[in-house]
């Protein structure tokens, strides 16, 4: 009898293990392939900002110092070895989580990213809420109503959302609602000044006033964000308008929903229940994308609003050439984007099983 179950147990293990490497293959060679991602643009980052740059050394020792005094800051910095062994010198700290320090604040970049990432999660968060909220309210609109004035009216300002400079939006508003009317505050960043910061709990103003009970800060963070989460939300909008339009004109002539009509289903239920969902995986692609352009392209805005978040600090470096703190921003944004598509496929497995084919 034991004779006889060997061989039956053999096969079986071996069976076990192949099955295990098969589902661990593709997982594996996706990160791989993100790992190479991040590293390329890393690379090519560190390359281009010491190319194309200017000195840094200007930013320590001026424009008139003696060759001998720039040539020590160079040592200093370690900007005096060959390109190479810079290179070299990068990926090691990399693999040891260390970015690197500032050559403006002599800070460790790490940190440094790290203190500004909630000014810009919540100043991102909030602007793809609201911009997938109203996008899909007005691509359902459009689409229910299509062929009339109302349909050609939301469809011209999708487009111009989508034809406006995002940095014209910001101090065109700005203009209106701060140096005109007076209604809101202007770019003094994420309080008032002189206001002090709730306890930190999320790193997130709101939140955190909130929990503490400070109903004043809270107000007072919710009117600071009113603009820039305008102004960020614009830009993602559009195309999830537009692309919730397409998608629900054409579910709206297909026949599950003309049945659903003749059983006298209620109408807001046959638009946002049957008629929406096919249309939802593409506007969860749309979506992915904003959240990383959100969280990673809000440079501009947060120049405009004064928001001390990363895509300000990374002005400021480009600015001053501050080299590590460049390569710390666009490891930053690298990883982001990896991340968040990384999820996307995981989402779409989960809702299109045929995927994982």
């Amino acid at each position: 009898m034991v004779a006889l179950a060997l061989p039956r147990t053999a096969p079986s293990n071996a069976g076990r293990a192949v099955r295990i490497a098969r589902a661990l293959r593709g997982p594996l060679l996706r990160l791989l392939g993100a790992v190479g991602v991040i590293v390329a643009i890393v690379s090519i980052t560190f390359l281009v900002s010491r190319v194309f740059t200017a000195d840094p050394i200007n930013l320590f020792v001026g424009d008139s110092a003696t060759e001998a005094t720039r040539q020590q800051a160079r040592t200093q910095l370690g900007l005096d070895a060959p390109l190479i062994v810079q290179y070299g010198r990068f990926l090691a700290g990399l693999a040891t989580g260390n970015f690197g320090t500032s050559y403006l604040s002599g800070e460790q970049v790490g940190p440094e990213l790290l203190g500004r990432l909630p000014a810009t999660v919540e100043l991102g968060l909030y602007a793809v809420i609201v911009g997938l909220v109203f996008g899909i309210i007005v691509g359902v609109a459009a689409a229910v109503f299509r062929g009339t004035p109302l349909d050609a009216v939301l469809r011209f300002f999708t487009t111009g959302t989508l034809a406006l400079p995002q940095f014209w939006i910001g101090l065109m508003l700005l203009w209106i609602f701060f140096v005109n009317l007076h209604l809101l505050p202007g770019p003094t960043g994420r309080l008032p000044i002189g206001m002090n910061a709730p306890g930190t709990i999320t790193g997130l103003y709101v939140p955190d006033a909130l929990l503490h009970g400070d109903l004043a800060t809270a107000t007072a963070a919710v009117r600071q964000l009113i603009l820039p989460v305008i102004t960020l939300s614009v830009g993602s909008f559009g195309p999830v308008a537009r692309q919730v339009r397409s998608a629900m004109v054409e579910s709206l002539d297909s026949e599950y929903v003309r049945t659903a009509r003749a059983m006298g289903i209620s109408r807001p239920r046959i638009w946002f229940g049957y008629a929406l969902k096919p249309g939802l995986l593409s506007v969860l692609t749309i979506g992915a994308g904003l959240v990383g352009w959100t969280l990673a392209g809000s440079v501009l805005v947060e120049g405009i609003f004064g928001w001390p978040g990363i895509g300000q600090l990374a002005i400021t470096a480009i600015q001053s050439s501050d080299y590590p703190v460049i390569q710390g921003f666009v490891l930053y944004v690298a990883t982001l984007y990896v991340v968040i598509w990384a999820l996307l496929e995981l989402v779409y497995v989960r809702v299109d099983p045929r995927r994982s084919a």
